[in-house]
């Protein structure tokens, strides 16, 4: 597949017919999920749709998850970029040590995260445990961008408004807060996506929200319309957001001529605030690693040996690698002609085909499990509940963290060198095989080891659409967890956590790598 992707025009850089067919293909997959959704309005009817949309239960729904999303991200910001700015900025001790430790909790599934605070607090439910378990759970989302932005940005720029006379809270305010923008928004909104999304976690905290409501109908109706109406406007949700990010976003423009001041920036001595500080650092480690990894150690010591069912693990194991692995290779490879008109094309055309998918991206697993039940069902019976359908919900959902990596990976790659490959006589395959894909073979495998982390932990598409006797390491610790048993759940999270520790890793060193250092 991937030497048939690369068969280009003539003309080396524009798009062929095959690329943009491959393309339009994908394109269309991404609005499945779409279609789904407005198909179920005009077949519920109108009357009945406004029916079940201005509804109390809906109201309640929307007021958990609006709270949930209005809450959680400001608290995010503010300490996502106060422990950039403390990392980064600040002569605090063990400052190389924070930095990898505050991207650590992208490797703790939020619904591990749920899992060690219940068993700490049994007590833990509603909107304020929510805020909590998301807030431990998401803000290195913030705290990443914003301390590469921290690193990129020339430090003579705010010596210099120093200089003049401002504080270091104007310094602050007036020249790095305006820096920061596009991490904050960019960063706010995949916490917002993640929070619309996410339902394992709300769940052991009995919080409703749209997407815990939604699985809850799906069991007691199948795909009644009561679940199909809750998926529009959680999809409108996704979409509000959406516009909103780039309504705040604007047309700024953020980059500098030059490479600026060639050293760090002064770090600010802590002086007597230094304990403090070390405190609130403290803290936030403990909360977002320290109680789960402490509840986790806890039940496999209170199991001892016999939570250890090496048939059972490694059963779970093998089909969440079978999974990941098949996930990971298709979209990495659905990348290739997405990334390739994006990179070597200006148009329209190609603004659609790169968007569409982060469009849909942007949707929760659960919305695109009840698309691919709905069509199965309806057009293609014999794929249901199937693996083949199980990898392609995760292709949609997860393929625009292989395109963000291939794409990078491909912008880097000089035509010219395709150009002289071609003028030797080489075939647009093997110019593809020799030179674009060995050039980008480090960002494909970077895109693949994405995706593979990300099908490893998921959990809602998942126990939708996977066949019957599927046992991956989500919904084993899932099953388990769901019947109280945590010192058998207890091995599983800490597998999904090992595993994507390496991911969370190549997430850091890239964003130090962006940022020169």
């Amino acid at each position: 597949m991937a030497a048939t992707i690369a068969v280009v025009s003539s003309r080396v850089g524009r798009p062929g017919p095959l690329v943009t067919t491959v393309a339009l293909l994908l394109v269309a997959a991404t609005f499945v999920p779409l279609g789904y959704i407005v198909s179920t309005v005009f077949s519920t009817g109108l009357g009945e749709a406004i029916d079940l949309v201005f509804r109390p239960r809906v109201g309640e729904l929307l007021r958990n998850t609006a709270g949930l999303v209005v809450i959680t991200v400001p608290i995010c910001v503010i300490l996502g970029v106060g422990l950039a700015w403390v990392v980064e900025r600040t002569a605090v001790p063990g400052a190389a040590w924070w930095g990898p430790v505050f991207a650590a909790p992208l490797a703790v599934p939020a619904f591990v995260n749920s899992y060690g605070w219940v068993s700490l607090f049994p007590t833990m439910h509603g909107l304020p445990a929510g805020v909590v378990i998301s807030t431990m759970s998401y803000f290195p989302l913030v705290y990443l961008p914003a301390a590469a932005t921290l690193r990129r940005l020339d430090p003579s720029v705010e010596e210099s408004a120093r200089a003049l006379g401002s504080g270091p809270f104007e310094v602050f305010v007036r020249v790095v807060l305006p820096q920061l923008r596009l991490a904050i928004l960019g960063g706010g909104l995949l916490i917002s996506l993640h929070l619309l999304a996410e339902y394992g976690a709300f769940v052991m905290i009995r919080f409703d929200t749209f997407t815990t409501a939604i699985f809850e109908q799906y069991q007691s109706s199948f795909a009644g319309p009561a679940g199909s109406m809750l998926a529009g406007v959680l999809v409108l949700c996704c979409l509000v957001l959406l516009a909103a990010e780039a309504a705040t976003r604007g047309n700024a423009r953020y980059a500098r001529i030059g490479s600026g001041a060639p050293r760090a920036a002064n770090r600010a001595r802590l002086g007597p605030s230094t304990i403090p500080v070390l405190a609130v650092l403290a803290a936030v480690v403990v909360g977002a690693l320290g109680v789960p990894l402490w509840t986790i150690v806890r039940w496999l010591r209170i199991g001892g040996a016999e939570v250890w069912d090496l048939g059972e693990i490694g059963e779970a194991l093998g089909q969440t690698v079978a999974l990941a692995a098949m996930a990971a290779v298709i979209a990495t490879l659905c990348a290739f002609p997405v990334a390739w008109i994006a990179v070597r094309s200006t148009s329209t055309f190609a603004r659609i085909v790169e968007g569409a998918n982060y469009i849909t991206s942007s949707l929760p697993g659960i919305v695109i499990a009840l698309a691919m039940v709905t069509v199965t069902i309806r057009w293609a019976p014999p794929l249901y509940q199937t693996v083949t359908m199980v990898v392609a919900a995760y292709v949609l959902m997860f393929l625009p963290r292989a395109l963000v990596s291939v794409r990078a990976g491909l912008a880097q790659v000089p035509i010219g060198l395709e150009e002289v490959s071609r003028s030797l006589g080489q075939s647009g395959v093997i110019t593809f095989l020799r030179v674009t894909l060995r050039l980008t073979a480090p960002a494909a495998a970077s895109a693949g080891a994405l995706v593979f982390v990300a099908v490893g932990t998921e959990l809602t598409a998942t126990l939708l659409l996977a066949p019957s006797g599927t046992r991956t390491l989500a919904m084993r610790f899932w099953s388990l967890s769901g019947e109280l048993d945590y010192a058998a759940a207890a091995p599983y999270a800490l597998i999904m956590i090992v595993a994507a520790v390496p991911v969370t890793y190549l997430l850091f060193s890239q964003s130090r790598k962006a940022a020169g250092v």
